[in-house]
């Protein structure tokens, strides 16, 4: 009898503890998270020190400085993942670009978005759509030659 007693007693705490953590999961997915207030780059994305503006490495339209020598290349390595952890903590680099990564025409520093810590530019508004549907695709044509650049023109 008092196993019984035990085992139900035992049962209903579990399944109270289960009901508070689940509860508690749901309000945390629907709290609302604020994003974090953006600002230019202040520090190294690999070591975290203070910048050097005369290190820096120019990717994807966008200038990252770094604190020393050692950083650049752990940095373009996996590029991406440090733009993510940069964007995550509201870091806006300075952009160099000069052409729209679609087109390959000159930018309207009006029409722009905002990607994963870059701040890209575009010639219109009908690029800056076809940007959103494959970001990386556009990104990586910054980093290429303008002459060996198939722009998409037709599309325009």
């Amino acid at each position: 009898m008092h196993r019984i007693t035990f085992l139900i007693i035992s049962l209903l705490a579990i399944s109270a503890f289960g009901i508070v953590v689940a509860a508690d999961s749901a309000k945390a997915a629907t709290t609302p998270v604020t994003p974090k207030k953006q600002h230019p780059q202040e520090v190294c994305l690999v070591m975290g020190g203070k910048i050097n503006k005369k290190l820096y490495s120019d990717i994807q339209g966008q200038r990252v400085y770094f604190c020393c020598a050692m950083c650049p290349p752990k940095f373009k390595a996996d590029p991406d993942s440090f733009f993510q952890k940069a964007a995550a903590d509201g870091v806006v680099f300075e952009n160099i670009q000069k052409v729209c990564p679609i087109s390959g025409d000159k930018i309207d520093k009006k029409v722009y978005s905002d990607y994963e810590g870059r701040h890209v530019f575009f010639c219109c508004r009908k690029c800056r759509s076809l940007f959103a549907a494959d970001p990386m695709k556009y990104l990586k044509r910054l980093d290429m030659p303008a002459d060996s650049v198939k722009w998409d023109k037709d599309m325009m």
